[in-house]
């Protein structure tokens, strides 16, 4: 899968994430691919996925509930190995 690794845009954004977690849904990337995209997405991406440490509107409308609660615990888990 290739991905890049900066957006110009949320909603480019929001439509690679979706990809990525459809992706390790269908055991189409492992668990290790996963977390190590979404970490770089979001450091190299920054106010585009989180702002004052909410999801922006455009990542919640375009991503949803359930696809926004594992870039949560990747984005958490991140931060704990930090």
């Amino acid at each position: 899968m290739e991905i890049k690794t900066f957006y110009k845009t949320q909603r480019e954004l929001a439509v690679v994430l979706n990809k990525l977690i459809d992706a390790y849904w269908n055991n189409e990337i492992p668990e290790e691919f996963l977390f190590e995209k979404v970490k770089l997405l979001n450091t190299n991406n920054p106010g585009k996925i989180t702002k004052y440490d909410e999801y922006t509107a455009i990542i919640k409308q375009q991503c949803g509930k359930r696809r926004l609660e594992v870039i949560d615990l990747v984005l958490n888990i991140a931060n704990l190995e930090e």
